[in-house]
């Protein structure tokens, strides 16, 4: 079997991305709620964003809203068809659910992840199951979603067993967050440095 290796530039990283969608609402088995309330945000605070965004995804080199500018960022979710919703736990946001409706007849799964506090209680169950509900709500055709190996390991496998299919992979090399300044460089330690000359 021959394989073929591609060198990636030193101060950035590399994943590969897959992509997944649903055409048709799946069958949902009903999850019980966590202790938490789903709270809708029609428009979001820049910086509670920015905050609960890095407590969720930092450790998993998230970082595409982050380096948005005020302005940006703002455009995007100040957006009517961008639906913000955040996971509420006695008070504190530990979840966030983003779905963005602005292609018309899809939805895309923009952001879906908990901070470390919630992981392992199910609470991913029960929020996928909010999420299939508002998506397929709406009039459209297609959900979809991608997530890549820089994402939890658990994300892949929870994709697909809700009811999504892949389709498509791609490599995607971006800077490196931690050497941009836009993450601290202690973040995703599974993920080795490798500085730019």
């Amino acid at each position: 079997m021959n394989s073929d290796f591609l060198d990636i530039p030193q101060g950035k990283i590399a994943s590969v991305v897959t992509h997944l969608e649903m055409r048709e609402k799946p069958e949902v088995a009903p999850h019980p709620a966590p202790a938490a309330e789903l709270v809708f945000h029609a428009r979001p605070e820049l910086d509670w964003y920015r905050d609960l965004f890095s407590r969720i995804g930092a450790d998993w080199l998230w970082f595409s809203r982050l380096g948005l500018s005020d302005a940006e960022l703002a455009s995007v979710l100040n957006d009517d068809r961008v639906h913000v919703y955040s996971v509420r736990v006695d008070g504190r946001d530990e979840g966030m659910l983003e779905l963005d409706f602005r292609e018309p007849g899809e939805c895309e799964l923009g952001y879906f992840g908990f901070t470390p506090a919630m992981v392992g209680k199910g609470a991913g169950r029960w929020l996928m199951g909010q999420a299939i509900a508002k998506a397929w709500a709406e009039p459209i055709t297609r959900f979809h979603v991608h997530t890549c190996t820089l994402d939890s390991p658990q994300a892949l496998p929870f994709y697909l067993r809700s009811g999504f299919t892949a389709y498509r992979r791609q490599v995607e090399i971006a800077d490196d967050p931690r050497q941009a300044g836009i993450l601290s460089p202690d973040r995703a330690p599974h993920v080795p440095i490798i500085p730019a000359d």
